[in-house]
């Protein structure tokens, strides 16, 4: 399974949790923003820790490093600067133990599928923190993968990009497979559930998750904490 952009919001990742429980997952991906815009951070680290899925790629996003470093001007909007230092100042010694010593603190990973060459980001190359990768992208720095899965847009994609390659099999082709799973908890497509990726390694079929959650019951873990811009969204997707 492949995770990006939980974001605090604990009624959405139990609701994919549970989606998963007749699923046969060998291996999950994170790819960081597990935190803040929420209210539940600490427990939504609670709850990855206890999965007994191997983890392949457990990224920091750019919320985790803003706030372990407290740089909150790259955020777009005031109220993103100050709902991140509410979130730092709830954060429990085991989110800070988790964020600093068990993500991966450069925001991207490469790992091995099977015989898959991987690269995980919370962004893209350009930035592995702030900068989206978005369909169409066909940088030459991603050809030598099989798979570039990324976060950060909130927005679910997947496509393809075929690079040359010294191959005559192939036709001199190199496929590059691009996934973006969507946000589980925060998102932006315009649809409010919580979304996700399921990859069979075996066949290359891609499974784009969407299941809806109790959004009311997460809402009302709102009460005035961070600007109510975060609360209402949730109904929205936006």
């Amino acid at each position: 399974m492949v995770i990006s952009d939980i974001h605090g919001n604990r009624e959405a990742f139990l609701r994919v949790m549970d989606s998963l429980k007749d699923d046969m997952i060998e291996g999950a991906v994170f790819l960081g923003d597990l935190i803040d815009y929420g209210m539940h951070s600490n427990e939504v680290i609670e709850m990855i820790q206890s999965l007994k899925y191997p983890i392949l790629s457990n990224l920091r996003g750019n919320h985790e490093q803003a706030i372990i470093t407290e740089s909150y001007d790259r955020f777009s909007s005031k109220r993103g600067s100050a709902c991140a230092m509410y979130t730092h100042s709830v954060l429990n010694e085991n989110t800070w133990n988790y964020m600093k010593n068990i993500q991966n603190p450069s925001g991207m990973s490469e790992f091995m599928l099977e015989e898959k060459r991987c690269l995980a980001v919370h962004g893209s190359l350009e930035d592995n923190y702030w900068k989206s990768i978005f369909p169409g992208e066909d940088s030459p720095e991603y050809g030598k993968y099989d798979y570039v899965f990324s976060g950060h847009s909130h927005l679910p994609h997947y496509f393809e990009v075929f690079y040359p390659a010294d191959n005559p099999k192939m036709r001199n082709k190199k496929k590059t497979v691009f996934i973006n799973p969507g946000s589980v908890g925060q998102p932006r497509n315009l649809n409010p559930m919580a979304q996700y990726c399921i990859l069979n390694t075996g066949t290359g079929q891609v499974d784009m998750r969407k299941v809806p959650y109790d959004i009311g019951k997460e809402q009302a873990s709102y009460h005035g904490q961070v600007d109510d811009f975060y609360r209402e969204r949730l109904e929205s997707g936006v």
